[in-house]
């Protein structure tokens, strides 16, 4: 099953994105370790990794408070 990534700004609105597609969780994860701070620099506040339809989790890409 494909593993992706959706993007959102701060308000929770979707952001264009890469389409990047993954075998696996893992290989989702370590693009997103290596690709979050140009995501986060074209506007992306968060990151949800979906498998399929199902969300598996989210994650801020914002620095912590």
């Amino acid at each position: 099953m494909p593993w992706s990534w959706r993007y959102e700004d701060v308000d929770g609105k979707p952001v264009d994105g890469p389409a990047e597609t993954f075998s696996s969780q893992a290989d989702a994860e370590s693009w997103i370790g290596q690709e979050w701070r140009a995501l986060q620099a074209a506007g992306v506040s968060t990151v949800v990794l979906v498998e399929d339809d199902r969300v598996d989790y989210q994650m801020s890409l914002q620095p912590a408070e």
